[in-house]
């Protein structure tokens, strides 16, 4: 299935659905894709981030190959949906990162690797935007990678269902392609990834993973139109202001 969230002509109020084609579905009705405004895909309590895990991309960043999973968190206040506006604050470097996100299906903890993939709801695109100036000093990365609309989600969740990995995951920027990989690069796999995290923390339904992004990550500016493609699940696409 591929879950949506949604607002329709007929409500202000967020719905949840499955989109089949031009045709979104819910208890509500059936709506033409083009008539509807599509929201988040999940509405989590927490986003947590991988850093460095793919090696070229730590490589391009002048940072070793970590040994260990580095995780850091973005809040629920960052996260924005397709098409809406990147805002980012004043800054003399605003990066994309285009990612492949887990999303949780079931509250977990001390899951196993061998059973983590039945945790997972889904998957979706996001975009890890960063601060880049500000996180060459700031150890923890909270305003680097934390500030509000940093964490554009969706278009939609595409369940296991109906596809696995490896994934390709693209970026482009105007239309130009800057990144180009595929989670079979990752240094640190998702069933490990849930494994790692659930050992300390609980996830909670609609709790969001970020696994990561492939080497080819740069600036943003004012106008741009960044879009995040991960084959299989769709595009999410944003404008910076």
């Amino acid at each position: 299935m591929r879950l949506v969230r949604f607002i329709h002509p007929r409500s202000s109020e967020p719905t949840a659905g499955t989109i089949v084609g031009e045709t979104v579905r819910s208890d509500a009705g059936e709506f033409p894709a083009a008539a509807v405004k599509l929201l988040p895909p999940c509405t989590p309590t927490k986003i947590i981030c991988l850093g460095r895990n793919y090696a070229a991309h730590a490589k391009e960043l002048g940072n070793e190959v970590p040994e260990r999973p580095i995780f850091f968190f973005k809040p629920p206040s960052a996260v924005i949906g397709p098409d809406e506006e990147i805002v980012p604050p004043d800054s003399p470097r605003i990066d994309y990162e285009a990612e492949l996100a887990v999303v949780i299906g079931k509250r977990c903890r001390n899951v196993e690797p061998s059973a983590a993939l039945d945790v997972v709801l889904g998957y979706t695109c996001m975009n890890d935007v960063t601060d880049r100036a500000v996180q060459s000093w700031e150890k923890n990365w909270v305003r680097a990678k934390g500030f509000d609309t940093s964490a554009p989600l969706g278009p939609v969740i595409v369940t296991p269902d109906e596809i696995s990995g490896p994934f390709r995951v693209m970026s482009r920027v105007n239309g130009e392609l800057r990144q180009d990989g595929s989670t079979a690069d990752l240094i640190f796999p998702i069933p490990e990834i849930i494994a790692e995290i659930t050992s300390r923390i609980t996830l909670e339904p609609g709790d969001v993973i970020a696994t990561g992004t492939p080497p080819g990550v740069g600036p943003l500016h004012h106008g741009d139109v960044v879009e995040i493609e991960i084959e299989g699940i769709g595009i999410l696409r944003n404008r910076v202001r």
